[in-house]
């Protein structure tokens, strides 16, 4: 094993990932405190920015260096280390799902338990006749950074929370937020976090046994101007072009996410009230400035979710075959 190679590596990625960061700022400023502020969307003020930046390079050097670390020492020890290094990065990633909603976020954002009323009486009679059960119910303080409003469920096991945005609770009446959440629930039930996280898996092992072979070939390196080879050059360099290579897998990808999101607003249609997710997604899509009727070839190229007007109508076939009047 040589230690010196793993260090040389650490070293390497840390100037590389500091030179990312800098090369970056520029286009952040200015998505936040000019585009964002142009649509009156940004409430991220500079200290907030800068202590943002500041935690979240903190936790890419708590988190960041002991995994690449791992990653690196595996490369230098084991023959078949791109398996071992999969089964090490996927046990990694659990671990942070796992951990994410109660050592993580905190450190940005405040969460608050979600306050007794009409709102919290229909979200828990929601959970109830959806069989999901939650360690609890949080409001999160988003309106600090941006005016966009939103709606989540974090965790696995008995860590799983149910986070809604200060800004949605503040724009949505009790039976859109119902809604809305039934949508995220849905997502849930029909297994999609779970698909989607084999799904993940399954690229990673391809791309790990992929980089085993590429590790040793000249011509991947050569290729893409790179003269002197070693493993933390080969790694840096697949996880920097890999994207451009897995390019034409992005319509499969936004078409399955589109599915998953019709499905999603069938199971929201079975425990809530179509129209009112309808309602709340008028609401949302008016409050975000999206677009509602983007080009139809670049939506199914790219967009994750179907193009506003689909969706309704297909909520609205929704209602209709259920009999709901609205």
């Amino acid at each position: 094993m040589d230690i010196s190679e793993i260090h040389r590596g650490l070293v390497f990625f840390g100037l590389f990932s500091l030179i990312s960061l800098l090369l970056s700022l520029p286009q952040s400023l200015y998505s936040t405190f000019v585009v964002e502020e142009k649509f009156g969307f940004n409430k991220t003020t500079l200290g907030i920015f800068v202590t943002d930046t500041v935690k979240s390079i903190f936790l890419g050097l708590l988190i960041g260096a002991p995994v690449l670390y791992g990653i690196l020492f595996l490369m230098n020890t084991l023959d078949y280390w791109w398996f071992w290094g999969w089964v090490f990065l996927t046990f990694v990633q659990i671990v942070l799902i796992w951990a994410y909603p109660v050592f993580i976020a905190p450190w940005f954002n405040k969460f608050t338990e979600l306050e007794e009323g009409d709102v919290k009486e229909r979200v828990l009679s929601l959970l109830g006749r959806t069989g999901f059960k939650s360690k609890g119910l949080f409001v999160m303080d988003a309106s600090r950074r941006s005016a966009h409003g939103n709606a989540y469920f974090t965790g696995f096991g008995k860590n799983k929370r149910i986070v809604f945005f200060d800004n949605l609770m503040k724009t949505l009446e009790s039976e859109e937020v119902e809604a809305v959440l039934a949508h995220e629930l849905g997502h849930f039930k029909k297994r999609h976090i779970v698909k989607g996280m084999a799904k993940s898996m399954a690229l990673g092992f391809a791309g790990f046994a992929l980089l085993g072979v590429l590790v040793d070939s000249p011509a991947f390196y050569g290729g893409h101007g790179v003269m002197v080879p070693s493993d933390y050059m080969a790694l840096c360099l697949f996880t920097m072009v890999s994207g451009i290579y897995l390019f034409p897998l992005t319509p499969f990808n936004a078409w399955l996410s589109r599915k998953w999101e019709f499905e999603a607003d069938a199971f929201a249609s079975q425990y809530s009230r179509a129209d009112k997710l309808v309602s709340a997604l008028v609401k949302l899509y008016k409050d975000n400035a999206s677009t509602l009727t983007p080009d139809p070839v670049y939506s199914a190229y790219y967009h994750s979710h179907p193009p506003a007007l689909v969706r309704i109508e297909h909520l609205e076939k929704l209602r209709m075959a259920q009999g709901d009047g609205g």
